[in-house]
């Protein structure tokens, strides 16, 4: 996975205490959803994989693993790793961001250290070390290829996903890169990130609008539901659909040349595996692994798809 870093990254706090070696195990907690959708499906992987392979790297640390299926849940979860297990880390994705701040933040308390991964919690400096997909890039580097693949301008609709901040600094990433490009918004939608709900809302689209020339689904499930619809309908103006997110199915279809989806955009599930992986380095080792670590997104061609392929990923 190539990995672009935001800011001084692994660098930012040379005077920030780091773990030195003392003999002693050290506990890592990891707390996360649970596989609720494809993306997080594919979260849960890398997760268990990470560990996996740094127990054996690392044998002087010691993960205590947990998902949940929902906020209440995860909280219980890093409630326990704190009092049955004494964790020195706890590597944390919010299931919400409201609900898991003070649990977290009372870890921090016990002079644990915290990871956040991806969806912050809701007060700023708890954590020690961030790592994030670049959310306006995402909506960027989709926008700029969008721009591309029309040269000459067209019509297109957008779906979004849950109504978040997330989902706001992609849709403003992307229509900041085809200003001035001629392509027409003809209706942007949410599409919640939901195959199922993807599928009504460019079924709508379709009955709207009689000639469309591509669609941004700015995720790989909705986009599934995004062909279907098309399918269904029997349209043929469509030139393509762009996702995002890198699910398997939708690199394979890159990688094998269809037209329908010839490109994709990362924003990577592994991102987990990197969380864990930097926090385990700061536990065993004097190297500084405070700040941000923010994990560019790339755009996915038939030309490199094969880098973006995991084939045995659930997602």
């Amino acid at each position: 996975m190539k990995h672009f870093v935001s800011g001084l990254a692994l660098a930012v706090a040379l005077g920030a205490p780091a773990f030195a070696q003392d003999g002693e195990t050290k506990v890592i907690g990891v707390s996360i959803p649970a596989a609720t959708h494809g993306w997080a499906g594919g979260m849960n992987y890398f997760a268990q994989a990470a560990v996996d392979r740094l127990e054996k790297t690392y044998p002087q640390l010691d993960f205590v693993l947990a998902t949940a299926s929902d906020p209440a849940k995860q909280v219980n979860d890093i409630e326990d790793m704190v009092a049955t297990r004494n964790i020195d880390a706890l590597v944390v994705l919010p299931f919400e961001s409201e609900p898991l701040t003070g649990p977290v933040q009372n870890v921090k308390a016990s002079g644990a250290w915290i990871t956040v991964v991806d969806r912050g919690l809701s007060q700023e400096g708890i954590e020690d070390l961030y790592v994030a997909g670049d959310n306006p890039g995402f909506g960027r580097v989709a926008g700029e290829y969008m721009a591309s693949a029309l040269p000459e301008g067209g019509k297109i609709v957008v779906l979004r996903g849950i109504p978040t901040t997330i989902d706001n600094e992609r849709v403003e990433g992307f229509q900041a890169a085809i200003e001035g490009k001629n392509i027409e918004i003809l209706g942007m939608e949410h599409g919640d990130w939901n195959r199922d709900k993807a599928f009504t809302v460019m079924q709508d689209f379709l009955s709207k609008h009689p000639q469309i020339d591509a669609v941004w689904a700015s995720d790989d499930d909705m986009a599934v539901g995004v062909l279907g619809a098309i399918e269904a309908a029997g349209r043929d103006d469509i030139k393509f659909v762009l996702g995002g997110a890198g699910m398997k199915e939708m690199i394979k279809r890159t990688m094998d040349g269809d037209a329908m989806i010839p490109a994709n955009v990362t924003y990577p599930p592994a991102m987990i595996a990197t969380a864990i992986e930097i926090t385990a380095v700061g536990l065993v080792s004097q190297a500084p692994v405070s700040g941000d670590f923010i994990i560019g997104s790339v755009l996915v061609t038939p030309e490199n798809a094969e880098s973006y392929y995991y084939p045995d990923s659930p997602f």
